[in-house]
């Protein structure tokens, strides 16, 4: 296989039109590529900056094996590749110059990139974070469900809901600023938002919802304050946004949670949520040049 056969555009229509049905055909495992291709349709190539999104496809004899996609200063997303398949990327990407923060993809596939680009390039991988991707099956709400109500997040909820991605950005390592002046340019900004209220009307939970794409929804982020958690909140608005999602007409519902984290995973494992694939982001880092 030649690095040749893969395929880089900054072209997001043209991509989806190459590859959409290939990713709506596994809309699990390439839930990452139809959630930013359609973001980035949506807003524009330009809301990102000078430097465009970029996507890839490999592409032999007309079929589609997988695809890729890089946002400017990130690393790439990857859709699930064989070791010869990322390692093809990697030799590609390597001879165009690319300098790489990053790679997240399942288990196998960002190993093998990894592996791959430390070959390339000299750089070091070093794993920053490893997810787990729950797929919801029966949806069970928790029993005994928590006195109060799901309502939907609305513009006089809008300050809130900054500081609260921003807690959650800062529990999950994520280096972004979130304020009411970046939101709009944040991946938190386009998403339909749920507070869980206790029965005096006070937000103590938030989930978040992705846009629909190709019948997959996904659930994120999902935040407690830290001295509001153990009550059972989180479990409480995760199963609001979930029905709403379904009655949406969702055929499929995900969620990531932290792999290392017994507890967040038992909670949603309790209310339906179904491990699929472990998750893995690595960071490289390159020599100081001489």
């Amino acid at each position: 296989m030649s690095p040749d056969d893969w395929h880089l555009t900054e072209d997001v229509d043209d991509f989806l039109a190459r590859a959409g049905d290939f990713l709506r055909s596994r809309t699990v495992p390439n839930m990452m590529q139809l959630t930013w291709a359609e973001r980035v349709r949506l807003r524009g190539a330009a809301s990102f900056g000078a430097q465009a999104p970029v996507f890839g496809r490999l592409e032999r004899a007309g079929d589609i094996l997988g695809t890729f996609f890089r946002l400017p200063n990130r690393g790439v997303g990857l859709g699930p590749l064989t070791p010869e398949q990322a390692d093809t990327l990697a030799a590609h990407l390597s001879a165009l110059g690319h300098s790489l923060p990053s790679v997240s993809a399942d288990d196998a596939t960002a190993a093998a990139f990894a592996e791959s680009w430390q070959r390339h390039t000299g750089a070091t991988p070093t794993v920053r974070t490893r997810l787990r991707l729950n797929r919801l099956g029966t949806l069970t709400p928790p029993d005994p469900f928590p006195a109060g109500r799901g309502r939907v997040v609305g513009e006089r909820d809008r300050e809130q809901l900054i500081r609260w991605c921003a807690g959650f950005a800062a529990d999950v390592g994520e280096a972004v600023s979130i304020d009411a002046d970046s939101w709009a340019g944040t991946r938190f900004a386009d998403k339909r938002y749920t507070f869980w209220e206790t029965p005096d009307g006070t937000p103590v939970s938030m989930a978040g919802l992705n846009p629909m794409v190709a019948g997959l929804s996904q659930v994120d982020p999902v935040y407690t304050p830290a001295p509001l958690r153990g009550h059972g909140y989180a479990a409480a608005v995760t199963v609001e946004t979930s029905r709403a999602a379904r009655a949406d007409g969702a055929t499929d519902v995900v969620l990531f949670t932290d792999a290392t984290n017994a507890t967040s995973n038992a909670l949603y494992q309790r209310i339906g949520y179904v491990p699929v694939a472990e998750w893995t982001a690595y960071e490289f880092t390159y020599a100081a040049p001489v």
